[in-house]
């Protein structure tokens, strides 16, 4: 019997109000968030991952606004919960580790008053000692010694600060952790440092994770499967290995070729040609034709969807279709040899 997705994103759009016009920055997405898998959305600055990270959350303030699909959490739809029910929904069911760790901690309040407020607005029979107790385990969790709860944000390092969120974020034992550039503008040591103990607590405690990144050397390591986004649409969903090996759009294969190899004789980078599409300018048929070396008369004509290629791995390109991408998915990857595969 197959197991239901802990979380069900079908046909969502979200807009952007604009002077120039709406602005539709997340085109018919669709993806499943199995109980205890984390899945990863990677792709340009701007492809639409972090307003899929926020519509999730139901974060998303004017000018944006979600115009259509559904979001399915357990079979109910988020898009229809009233003030209530969506307040018991966050943090309770569905929490977020935001990209900036300092600027989602407030300055002014030590610790223990930002642990103690998530604690007792979610659980008012919480008395401030209970509140205190379940802070210095939480803080505990992410190695960090309980007497800290006394000390403000800025006494912290930013891998701490970062970990400070996280523990925040698991105070009520969520379901899905949403994890929105977690390790930006932190050093190579302290990512790795960071996702092993992520890691280790989805481990110990089974949440899900919806990860976000530009990162895809970061992400293969750390995601069961992958969504590639380019602007605004998923180009291609994929086991994190496939991914890595055998990618099957040009866009992926773009991204991976955009890192340097780690072992064997230097190589020219090959990246991708040509700028992320203007959104208030899409073309008929496939919106990344203009940066493809791969583009024929059908991508500029017919608009691309998702369908499965191989077991478990889709994509969204008419080479497949036309029976021309054999080669293409057959080519090496400077990126696994950047991996060490």
């Amino acid at each position: 019997m197959k197991q239901q997705p802990l979380l069900s994103v079908r046909k969502l759009c979200v807009d952007y109000i604009t002077e120039n016009g709406d602005v539709r920055a997340v085109n018919s997405v669709s993806f499943d968030i199995a109980p205890g898998e984390v899945f990863g959305l990677a792709g340009e600055s701007g492809c639409g991952k972090s307003t899929v990270a926020f519509s999730v959350a139901r974060l998303h303030k004017p000018p944006a606004y979600i115009s259509g699909g559904e979001i399915l959490f357990k079979g109910e739809n988020i898009l229809g919960f009233d003030d209530e029910r969506l307040r018991s929904y966050r943090w309770r069911q569905a929490s977020v580790v935001f990209q900036s760790a300092m600027n989602a901690l407030n300055p002014v309040l030590r610790m223990e008053e930002q642990f103690c407020d998530v604690l007792q607005a979610h659980n008012p029979g919480l008395t401030r000692y209970e509140a205190i107790k379940r802070a210095q385990e939480l803080l505990a969790i992410v190695d960090i010694h309980p007497s800290r709860l006394k000390d403000y944000p800025h006494q912290f390092s930013g891998g701490m600060r970062q970990r400070l969120v996280i523990a925040i974020a698991m105070a009520l034992n969520p379901e899905l952790l949403i994890m929105d550039e977690p390790t930006t503008a932190l050093d190579v040591v302290v990512q790795r440092e960071i996702l092993q103990k992520v890691y280790a607590l989805k481990e110990k405690f089974n949440f899900s994770i919806l990860f976000i990144t530009h990162d895809l050397s970061l992400m293969v390591e750390f995601c069961d499967r992958i969504g590639i986004m380019y602007a605004g649409e998923l180009v291609e969903v994929a086991p994190s290995k496939a991914i890595l090996t055998a990618p099957l759009h040009p866009y992926t294969r773009g991204l991976g070729n955009s890192f340097p190899p780690l072992h064997g004789p230097k190589t020219v980078l090959e990246g991708i040609p040509g700028t992320p599409l203007n959104l208030l300018e899409v073309p008929v048929g496939c919106r990344f034709q203009a940066r493809c070396a791969k583009v024929h008369d059908r991508c500029r004509q017919e608009y691309t969807a998702l369908a499965e290629i191989r077991p478990g791995q889709q994509t969204a390109c008419h080479l497949y279709a036309d029976g021309l991408g054999d080669e293409q998915a057959s080519d090496p990857l400077i990126f696994a040899k950047a991996a060490g595969c």
